[in-house]
């Protein structure tokens, strides 16, 4: 079994509660880890026996390009999109952390971790 992790993947997108937010948008960090047993990648060295991690960060785009209220929403929809995906993924972690958020005080970031 192995561990694939993508680490700090950064969009700019329109996500949150506040009208403010939908219009401004802010800056966003996501990590992504799936476990999958890709040891045959090791033998062959073909992308085809693993997964495709360009793959998995365009589902990770694509997810990040469409509005939602909440971080929660974000992340259950990414551990879906790499699911059905990647039929071969054991169990998927996401974090989506949102950088600066506007709750009238310095942040560094709120963050919501799911697995699946």
């Amino acid at each position: 079994m192995a561990l694939i992790e993508i680490e700090g993947m950064e969009f700019y997108a329109f996500h949150g509660h506040f009208a403010v937010e939908k219009v401004a948008g802010n800056r966003f960090i996501v990590d992504l880890k799936i476990e999958a047993d890709v040891s045959l990648a090791g033998q062959t060295d073909r992308l085809e026996d693993t997964l495709d991690y360009s793959r998995a960060y365009q589902l990770v785009k694509e997810e990040m390009g469409k509005p939602s209220d909440l971080l929660e929403n974000i992340a259950c929809r990414i551990i879906s999109r790499v699911r059905s995906e990647f039929p071969a993924a054991e169990k998927v972690w996401v974090k989506v952390s949102k950088m600066n958020p506007p709750m009238g005080g310095p942040i560094e970031k709120v963050s919501v971790s799911f697995s699946g």
